[in-house]
């Protein structure tokens, strides 16, 4: 009798397996951008399913953040060695974040995007600016963009990163303070003794784990998930601006690909097992990221690829994942230099190497910018960029919005399987079984 009973789970983890393939996920794009081409009136409202989807993984994000860090960060002050990772992984993150940046710089310069562009694309581009630009919402939108060019002081700076109200910090989603607040608490929780704080630790184990058997049940209508996402995005920017900015979309998600396959040789090294377990294992945490367009929501699905599947050291992975989460931004980095270098070509402007180095510079320290950021806002970053670079950024800007949709997933794609693979930099070498 005993037996019998563990075969319906057995069937629905194959199901989940099957449902989160890099395939699967391809094929399900593709079928709602048909639907969304074919049936716009139908697609557009199938965009609450993706809101709904991403609001309940969201609301698994701060608990589980806020647990792990702690748990983590505590049990590493015990074990000893905690300046030594933290040190490790600063600098990682500092290299891998320029490096981004710098082979960016590189491969965008080489392929030239706008240089591109026939007269059509070029018309076609010329209309939609122009006819956004009537429209009172993208003005308003535009001159939103224009307000924060005011000086930022240290005084504001300190204000996004210190949570003045950690429980105000949680119920408003800020990640970043949610996460400096973690960081202090468990160091400061690892310094009070086992028999005083092992009921902490229970609590907060059952809390990890509470948050990964959600995750793991939210994950079981991904498919329906990703149908609609994309139904609704095709018919809600439609096809003429997306096949007109095609070059932009076509070189950003090429080096994207590039930049990806580079992590995954880099996890395989790292973890010395075979390409086909690194993707097996990594799989859920892609998927993730291509349907919420949310590093954060990837969390637990990155700790259980790296640790179950990869068998990296679990209290580092689960330390780092976090931390690498709200800081390691190779996606928006990459996005930044191709947008910025699009515009030059686009507008016929040449680039010095002098520019060329301030424009790797700025992109990192923007992509560090971008964490908790989102959607348009991660756009409109890009004008700051054109901005030091002496190029005209507002009319482009709705040129940008437009095509967003695609471009999210490449970057939050690059931000999850990159910041895995810094990560497997930092961590010592998984033992084999």
């Amino acid at each position: 009798m005993s037996t019998a009973i563990p075969a319906p789970q057995l069937s629905l983890q194959k199901f989940v397996g099957i449902t989160t393939t890099p395939w699967a996920v391809l094929g399900c794009l593709i079928f709602g951008g048909f639907l969304g081409t074919l049936f716009p009136e139908f697609s557009k409202p199938l965009s609450v399913v993706g809101s709904v989807y991403v609001d309940l993984l969201t609301m698994i994000v701060m608990p589980f953040l806020v647990s792990s860090v702690i748990f983590s960060l505590q049990k590493l002050f015990r074990e000893g060695g905690a300046g030594k990772v933290l040190g490790r992984l600063v600098t990682v993150f500092l290299v891998a974040t320029f490096a981004t940046a710098l082979l960016s710089t590189v491969a965008a310069n080489a392929v030239s995007p706008g240089s591109y562009m026939s007269d059509l694309d070029r018309e076609t581009l010329g209309k939609i600016v122009g006819k956004e630009s009537d429209g009172n919402n993208t003005v308003m939108a535009l001159r939103t963009l224009e307000e924060p060019k005011k000086d930022v002081t240290l005084k504001d700076v300190m204000n996004s990163l210190i949570p003045s109200n950690i429980f105000a910090s949680l119920a408003n989603g800020e990640t970043l303070k949610a996460l400096i607040f973690a960081l202090l608490f468990g160091m400061a929780a690892g310094q009070v003794p086992t028999r005083i704080s092992d009921g902490l630790n229970q609590t907060l184990e059952t809390i990890y784990g509470a948050c990964q058997t959600l995750t793991k049940w939210i994950n079981i209508p991904l498919p329906i998930v990703l149908i609609c996402l994309s139904a609704s995005q095709i018919a809600t920017t439609g096809l003429e601006s997306i096949l007109a900015m095609g070059n932009f979309v076509l070189s950003f998600s090429a080096i994207v690909t590039v930049f990806l396959l580079i992590c995954l040789l880099v996890l395989r090294f790292r973890s010395e097992m075979p390409m086909g377990k690194v993707i097996s294992s990594l799989k859920t945490a892609f998927a993730l990221a291509v349907a919420t367009n949310n590093t954060a929501t990837c969390m637990p699905a990155m700790i259980d690829g790296m640790t179950n599947g990869l068998n990296f050291t679990r209290s580092r992975v689960e330390l780092l994942v976090p931390l690498a989460a709200s800081l390691m931004r190779a996606g928006a980095v990459t996005y930044f230099v191709c947008a910025t270098l699009f515009i030059a070509d686009m507008y016929g402007r040449s680039i010095t190497m002098n520019e060329l180095g301030m424009l790797v510079a700025l992109a990192a320290m923007a992509g560090f910018a971008t964490a908790g950021m989102t959607g348009v806002v991660t756009v409109g970053l890009v004008g700051t960029l054109c901005t030091y670079l002496g190029l005209p950024f507002e009319a482009a800007f709705i040129l940008f919005v437009a095509v967003d949709p695609i471009c999210t997933i490449f970057r939050t794609s690059l931000n999850v399987i990159g910041s895995c693979a810094a990560i497997s930099v930092i961590c010592p070498t998984p033992l084999k079984l």
